[in-house]
């Protein structure tokens, strides 16, 4: 069964809500990606700030999971316009992988340990799941992004509809 894009495709006479009803996925998808990423932030900034106050070194794992996240914070910010969030599916293959990695770092360490009261240890396991999260947004944004690009490029323009875009 053969793909029909012109079912898919965008109408000339679309108005203002149903282009907002249509964006509103993605947003939301980008707004969880965002308090998803300022999360890894603030998870994994506590051990780096706990390390520099006894003026200890840093593990690099954990200034790895902190780039992560402000990379993916900034990204789902200006990712969040929808022309770009087409184009820039492949970025969005990018952060995925980045996440991908962290949570397979962290959690080689963290799944399998045992808190024991530890509260350390619990904040650790929960935020290898948060990466899970992250990883799983990233991934679906990838994916939407991958069908915006090769199933909609070939569409009329917004305002007139004569011009392909």
């Amino acid at each position: 069964m053969a793909f029909n894009r012109a079912k898919f495709s965008r109408s000339s006479g679309s108005s203002s809500s149903g282009s907002l009803l249509s964006k509103l996925p993605l947003w939301v998808l980008r707004f969880l990606q965002f308090v998803f990423a300022i999360t890894v932030i603030g998870l994994y900034a506590q051990d780096l700030r706990a390390a520099s106050k006894v003026h200890s070194y840093s593990d690099t794992k954990w200034g790895y999971a902190v780039a992560v996240g402000v990379i993916g914070a900034v990204s789902s910010l200006l990712l969040a316009w929808p022309r770009l969030s087409m184009w820039g599916w492949g970025w969005d293959l990018v952060v995925f992988i980045l996440f991908t990695a962290l949570f397979g770092l962290f959690g080689k360490m963290y799944i399998h340990e045992k808190p024991e009261g530890l509260a350390d240890i619990k904040r650790m396991k929960n935020a290898v799941w948060i990466d899970l999260i992250n990883m799983l947004l990233w991934f679906i944004t990838a994916i939407y992004g991958m069908i915006m690009f090769f199933f909609f490029r070939g569409s009329k323009s917004l305002h007139t509809g004569r011009a392909t875009v």
